[in-house]
């Protein structure tokens, strides 16, 4: 009988060993992610097989809406799947028959026909191929890169470089003046049709200052307001967040804004949708995204709301208001709440004896008629402005540390704002007559 339990014992703790060994063993199939595509393998919609990033934020792979398909990224835990981005948006796959592939250097997505619909388009020599691979990393970036160099300069091609409508953390909104790209966001046509739309949002080099429009079709609809050493005025962003951090970069090699995140537990994203640029944010376990902010807000968002000489101001009514110095130029009209035709000034500028009327917490009036010194200070600034009969107006062109730089107005002043909190001081040149 003794022999027997012991028997026994022994069968029960080998067997015992055996499962938990199996468990070991077996275990990283069920934890792990693929997050990496080789040149001999495929995506397919069929085998219904995705990419993963590390720590299963964002997930790669084929999806349909609309009755086509498309292969795009999102967010792999979020109930409600979010997308971030999208291959061939404009492009679809019209049957459910599609692979994903490396061929030579290049990703290419196959349709029915074994007909490329899309492509990375990288025109290198394909001496390397056989060690070139496709990744998924763990911010949602999609890479093409030698199996051998994981930096960033061996990438070949990445998602980041082409933008739908999301900016994820770690992206670049902006021009790449090396390679003369421009990243921007063009909204989804409708919900369910992720082709491009009519909305974009885009940096505007051609003013004085660089900004970022919003744009419908041809026509601008918002703008940010030139980056004045903390922020873009027009972007409502929340400064002082102890998990986001904002960066614009103005360089000879680049003209771009991004934002990282701090605590990797938060996400949030930039999305351009039908006439509105909008802030999500995400808190885990949370399964659902919540709105932080949305532009156009309100009125005097709306670029020529107010016209020249006028700044809108929502604390006051109507919102529209002229300069000191200034009244309506259609009197009418004004007093119909329509400021479209904005202002005119009372006394003309004499050249010698003007002087400035300090405007606090204003947007920065459209930079298309105006230079910038970023050498001089705001002494120099105001003698430079005075020395030219032809200046309007000028502001800092970075607030910190008591203001340093220098923007110098020599047009009409158009798509001014003033607001409750924030901004910078505008500093509009008057006739003696009309400084009171």
């Amino acid at each position: 009988m003794i022999g027997e339990q012991s028997i026994y014992h022994h069968s029960y703790t080998f067997s015992f060993f055996l499962v938990f060994l199996v468990l070991i063993l077996f275990r990283p199939a069920f934890s792990t992610y693929i997050n990496t595509l080789s040149f001999k393998e495929s995506l397919t919609i069929s085998s219904n097989r995705t990419l993963v990033s590390p720590g299963n934020v964002f997930e790669l792979g084929f999806f349909k809406t609309n009755s086509r398909w498309y292969l795009g990224i999102w967010y792999k835990k979020v109930s409600n799947r979010t997308y971030v981005w999208v291959a061939n948006r404009d492009n679809p796959l019209s049957k459910s028959i599609g692979t994903l592939k490396i061929s030579n250097i290049n990703l290419v997505l196959l349709d029915h026909c074994n007909k490329s619909v899309w492509s990375t388009n990288l025109t290198r020599g394909n001496e390397r191929s056989s060690t070139v691979m496709a990744e998924l990393l763990t911010n949602g970036n999609f890479v093409m890169r030698d199996s051998n160099n994981k930096d960033a300069s061996g990438y070949l091609w990445q998602s980041f470089d082409y933008p739908t409508d999301t900016l994820l953390p770690g992206m670049k909104l902006g021009y790449d003046l090396k390679t003369e790209r421009n990243r921007f966001l063009t909204s989804w046509r409708s919900s369910d049709d992720p082709s491009s739309g009519n909305t974009t949002y885009k940096i505007d080099t051609r003013r004085g200052m660089p900004e970022f429009i919003l744009n419908q079709g041809p026509y601008e609809m918002q703008r940010s307001g030139p980056w004045n050493g903390m922020e873009f005025s027009g972007i409502p962003e929340v400064q002082g967040l102890n998990y986001m951090v904002y960066n614009y970069t103005e360089s000879r090699e680049e003209i771009t804004y991004s934002f990282h995140m701090t605590n990797q537990s938060i996400h949030s994203r930039l999305m351009v949708s039908d006439y509105t640029l909008n802030r999500f944010t995400w808190i885990p376990p949370s399964s659902a995204w919540s709105m932080f902010w949305r532009i156009p807000t309100d009125g005097c968002d709306f670029l020529h709301f107010c016209g020249s000489y006028s700044y809108c101001d929502l604390n006051t009514s109507p919102n529209c208001n002229c300069i000191r110095g200034f009244v309506p130029k259609n009197r009418q009209r004004w007093d119909l709440r329509d400021g479209s035709e904005g202002c005119v000034r009372t006394t003309r500028l004499s050249c010698s004896g003007d002087g400035f009327l300090r405007l606090k917490n204003m947007n920065l009036p459209d930079t298309k008629t105006a230079t910038v010194d970023r050498t001089i200070d705001v002494k120099r600034c105001e003698e430079r402005c005075l020395s030219d009969c032809n200046c309007t107006s000028f502001a800092t062109a970075d607030v910190r540390n008591g203001g340093l730089g220098c923007v110098i107005w020599t047009g009409e002043l158009v798509e001014m704002r003033k607001y409750a909190v924030g901004g910078q001081d505008l500093y509009v040149r008057l006739n003696t007559a009309d400084q009171g």
